[in-house]
């Protein structure tokens, strides 16, 4: 046996044998046949110990419970609203989830949230695969307000946010833009200029297409820095 046969961050492929034996352990998006680890989509392959894992490079989105999702209210209800949040099928936010306020039986909801608000929100329970429920009552959960809204592949989010938010932190000490990011893929954007929303969004669309190249952080620096001058 040759043991790993790939390297950390390596771009590898669906079916691509990554390593061959029983000392290595399969990670998320990973397979073992006998004492080979093969992968089951493109992506990054992650090394960390005896454990490998991949980064997906692309894929839809899928809702896990706890995740922090921007979702799009589409519909109203006498129970709450419901949300777009890039799902096959619409996520529910009802009345007790969504506010500590004592609302009457068929009170105007709109008043609250209504047709096309953004709202930055919590899942809170995923029943099935139609039925998604969210939740308002978190830290950081509100009602987005004006802003310019981009959607980027959920499988980039974790390098448009960076290690402990590294990278969306130095976008917004550049730009001067208050960003709220979802993990959905859906980014919320609102600054002092157009010119300064642009940059913001000039910067995401730059990692979300170079997120595999190593040294991402320093070239995106470099990037800001010669934008702001």
């Amino acid at each position: 046996m040759t043991g790993l046969l790939v390297n950390d961050r390596d771009i590898v492929f669906p079916g691509q044998v990554l390593a061959e034996s029983i000392e290595f352990l399969p990670g998320e998006d990973v397979i073992r046949e006998k004492e080979q680890l093969i992968s089951t989509k493109i992506g990054i392959a992650s090394i960390n110990g005896r454990f490998v894992k991949l980064v997906p490079l692309t894929g839809p989105y899928i809702p896990k419970r706890d995740d922090i999702v921007i979702g799009k209210v589409v519909g109203i209800g006498l129970n709450g609203w419901r949300l777009d949040i890039g799902w096959a099928f619409e996520a529910n936010l009802n009345l007790k989830d969504a506010t500590s306020d004592f609302i009457e039986k068929g009170a105007d909801l709109t008043k609250y949230f209504d047709y096309g608000d953004y709202l930055m929100t919590g899942i809170s329970n995923v029943i099935s695969t139609r039925i998604i429920d969210l939740t308002m009552k978190a830290p950081g959960l509100k009602k987005l307000g004006e802003g310019q809204i981009i959607k980027v592949g959920s499988t980039k989010v974790p390098r448009i946010i960076g290690k402990q938010g590294s990278m969306i932190t130095m976008i917004k000490d550049y730009t001067g833009c208050r960003i709220s990011v979802g993990q959905n893929g859906v980014v919320w954007i609102n600054g002092d200029s157009p010119e300064k929303e642009h940059l913001a969004i000039r910067s995401i669309r730059k990692i979300e297409a170079e997120s595999h190249i190593n040294g991402l952080t320093d070239r995106m620096k470099e990037f800001l820095e010669q934008e702001k001058k």
